[in-house]
């Protein structure tokens, strides 16, 4: 049984310093297709989508308003883009966090966090400015959560067999090594450790410090939540991969972060095991509980 429960009041979270939300204050957002079925009821959290971009500015506004329809607010991360991203962003209706040069992805994902904790944030939904993933999948990805089964939530593109017959060969080899080194030795394991569409709980963005300034921020996020002892799950998702719109060098990516993988994983086993006075459930080791969702 995950320790989120929804209706919680969560506190504030860990002391990070304010960062500044902007959005264009002339124009008003529009609110039909946006998320209201659930506003009127008593304590339900407030969902929001982060986006982390750079330079996303062709497709960043269709994601910015399909996913409004299925959150309470969406947040632009622009870690420094130089083609309109953050105007594109806005004009469909997202509020923006803007670096002002480019820091790396681990630095956007890391002012998402500090978005969500600042926002009055129940559940954060990460999610590529690219067009890769499917916002029509995010009610499918908070549900565990929502239901009080799990703290945080991973949307896998490999967890079904023969899901994503048109991912790219070397993507599927990256994603399964990096995966295997996530995975061996531990009780706890995922299909996809790669996956950037994922939902974390209050809970988990007020316990969890991330550090990486680079792509390996997403395996440092899992291995820090299940050695705290955070129930996490999977769901299917749906991935398109005609929108490639990635400046990196796949090898180089694949190699940093393997080696993410091993260094967060190392520091893992030699740090303190988490405790139930700390807020954690103190079990041993990596063993925290993790398992799979039905799609919805």
């Amino acid at each position: 049984m995950a320790r989120t429960r929804a209706l919680r009041q969560w506190p504030r979270g860990l002391g990070d310093e304010p960062i500044e939300l902007t959005r264009e204050p002339s124009k008003p957002l529009p609110e039909e297709g946006i998320r209201t079925s659930r506003r009127t009821e008593s304590g339900w959290p407030r969902i929001i989508a982060t986006v982390p971009c750079y330079n996303e500015a062709p497709f960043v506004a269709e994601m910015v308003r399909q996913a409004r329809r299925h959150v309470d607010q969406v947040i632009v991360v622009d870690d420094g883009s130089q083609d309109g991203t953050s105007s594109a962003a806005i004009a469909a209706g997202a509020t923006i966090v803007r670096h002002g040069v480019n820091k790396g992805y681990g630095e956007a994902i890391r002012s998402c966090f500090q978005a969500a904790r600042s926002n009055g944030t129940g559940i954060m939904v990460t999610i590529d400015g690219d067009n890769q993933h499917l916002p029509e999948e995010i009610e499918t990805l908070t549900a565990p959560i929502l239901e009080g089964e799990a703290d945080l939530v991973i949307g896998s593109r490999l967890l079904q067999p023969g899901q994503q017959t048109n991912m790219p060969r070397y993507r599927r080899f990256g994603i399964k090594i990096i995966t295997w080194l996530f995975n061996v030795g531990s009780r706890a394991k995922v299909s996809d450790a790669q996956s950037g569409f994922r939902a974390y709980s209050r809970e988990v963005l007020d316990t969890i410090a991330l550090t990486d300034r680079g792509m390996g921020v997403s395996v440092e996020a899992l291995i820090k939540a299940r050695k705290m002892g955070f129930t996490i799950r999977e769901v299917s998702i749906s991935c398109r991969y005609d929108n490639q719109s990635s400046t990196l060098n796949p090898v180089s990516h694949g190699l940093g972060v393997a080696l993410a993988v091993v260094k967060y994983r190392v520091l893992s086993m030699c740090s303190k095991r988490g405790t139930p006075a700390e807020g954690r459930k103190g079990e041993k080791g990596e063993g925290a509980t993790l398992g799979q969702c039905p799609s919805r």
